[in-house]
């Protein structure tokens, strides 16, 4: 692993409340569960290592990913919010080289190697240091990219708090990366129902 090695951090732990009774993860998108669209993703995009954080159901959620070689990580306080899972993550992805991290969302089925790869290039021609976020016609999207120097404070994050509250301090060291795609903005508790 380089350096400039960027570490993939998929967030599969929820309980799908919004979407409704069924794991959304597990529900078929384009003939397959919802959370492969991001794993393969962040597989063909090169991302080292791959982590997806499970929580609830989480025997079946990794069941769907068999296919796939990446690491899991658990976070059996899921029901506490998001940050508790970011901070599973990130601890797996802090025990690595990895000079950051992509965060994706479990439920973001549209971003494809594509965008991961915009991001990664960005990252590392700025250093290596700064906060890569997509943005789509003007609109803060996801996956975020998190730099090393970020990990410490994930840790702190609390309750169904995600990353967005590190990137409000961030000015200056906080990139924003056009790209040409509304998968960034997908919202699959809305869009696909």
């Amino acid at each position: 692993m380089t350096p400039a090695a960027v570490a993939g951090l998929v967030l599969a732990a929820g309980r799908s409340r919004r979407f409704g009774a069924a794991n959304k993860l597990l529900v078929a998108w384009r003939g397959r569960p919802l959370i492969h669209h991001p794993v393969a993703a962040a597989r063909a995009a090169g991302l080292d290592p791959v982590i997806v954080v499970t929580g609830h159901e989480a025997g079946r959620v990794r069941a769907a990913l068999d296919d796939f070689p990446v690491e899991f990580a658990h976070n059996p306080m899921f029901e506490t919010g998001l940050a508790g899972s970011l901070a599973v993550g990130i601890d797996r992805v802090a025990a690595t080289e990895a000079a950051g991290a992509v965060v994706l969302l479990g439920d973001m089925p549209r971003i494809d190697a594509a965008i991961l790869e915009t991001l990664v290039a960005r990252f590392r021609a700025v250093g290596g240091d700064r906060v890569c976020r997509p943005v789509h016609d003007g609109r803060p999207g996801n996956p975020v990219l998190l730099p090393r120097r970020l990990f410490a404070r994930v840790r702190d994050l609390t309750g169904d708090t995600g990353a967005r509250v590190l990137l409000a301090g961030e000015g200056d060291r906080l990139e924003d990366v056009r790209i040409d795609s509304e998968a960034v903005l997908f919202d699959v508790d809305h869009d696909m129902k």
